[in-house]
């Protein structure tokens, strides 16, 4: 089954509500990568995101853009927070991609104070993204970020600036902090009124690795079981218009793209409690 899709945002595409997040190819062979689109062509994925951070996953997607030419809304980011370094960095990762233009170009996770203003004041990263729109080399423009303040610092941003989308962590163990979830709740009622799409990230985590064996390629130890997957999917789709990025493991994404092929209604609160508890959940970010 297809991965259902829907509009992202005000771009008029209509993106399947995972998106796949080219990190999981940052350190992976070009065997894998080619690998990889067959399993999203399967499942019917429209949409990629990925960043000049990422490692060489950049590279990696060029032959596979190359392949199916015009199949993929195509997201990338930027970590600079001045104009000269981004413009330069957008046009490396143009000839990395081996596209003439990206849909949509994001300020990468943009959270500390002092970046933030840099980033968005005149001469900062945003800057050379509105030119980069101007010139047709980028569709739209969004941006990024981690940790417990991120909700709070993307509704700053958009007042800001009209960004065309924010992505930030989401899952039912971080949404049980009052503080981020009171502000998730009220980035996301802007953001529909603004038609502003929003990504998701970490619908799987479970918590940090601490002293144990890192088995997977993500810096926090995911879920493994295809029933806890399930619903830890399940629920991030449950929350109408919102877009969850996969994972950050090859191995794993199988799961969360078939997780997402099925999903027809939320789990109920107790469902979700039980997981988890024996889990053992911890949030990521506090």
């Amino acid at each position: 089954m297809a991965i259902e899709t829907a509009e992202f945002g005000r771009t008029g595409h209509l993106s399947t509500r995972v998106i796949f997040g080219a990190a999981a190819l940052a350190n992976e062979p070009q065997r894998v990568a080619d690998e990889i689109l067959d399993v999203l062509l399967e499942h019917g994925v429209n949409h990629i995101d990925v960043a000049a951070s990422y490692g060489e996953a950049e590279v990696r997607l060029k032959p596979l853009l190359a392949r199916e030419p015009g199949r993929f809304f195509l997201a990338t980011k930027t970590g600079e927070r001045k104009a000269g370094p981004a413009r330069e960095e957008l046009h490396r990762s143009l000839e990395r991609l081996g596209v003439d233009h990206v849909d949509l170009l994001q300020l990468h996770n943009l959270a500390d104070p002092i970046e933030w203003d840099i980033a968005l004041s005149p001469g900062g990263a945003l800057e050379a993204a509105i030119e980069a729109r101007d010139e047709g080399l980028v569709g739209f423009i969004g941006v990024t970020g981690h940790g417990a303040q991120i909700a709070a610092t993307h509704r700053r941003s958009l007042d800001r600036f009209d960004f065309d989308s924010v992505l930030l962590p989401y899952n039912y163990v971080t949404m049980r902090s009052p503080y981020y979830a009171d502000n998730f709740d009220a980035l996301y009622q802007t953001c529909r009124e603004r038609r502003v799409a929003v990504q998701t990230i970490k619908s799987i985590a479970l918590r940090h690795w601490r002293e144990r064996p890192h088995t997977r390629s993500t810096w926090y130890e995911p879920l493994e079981r295809q029933d806890d997957i399930d619903l830890a999917v399940w629920w991030a789709l449950s929350r109408p218009g919102i877009f969850v990025n996969s994972v950050g493991d090859v191995g794993l994404l199988p799961r969360v793209l078939d997780a997402a092929s099925r999903y027809t209604a939320a789990p109920d609160e107790e469902a979700m409690s039980a997981l988890a508890e024996r889990s053992a959940a911890e949030p990521l970010f506090v």
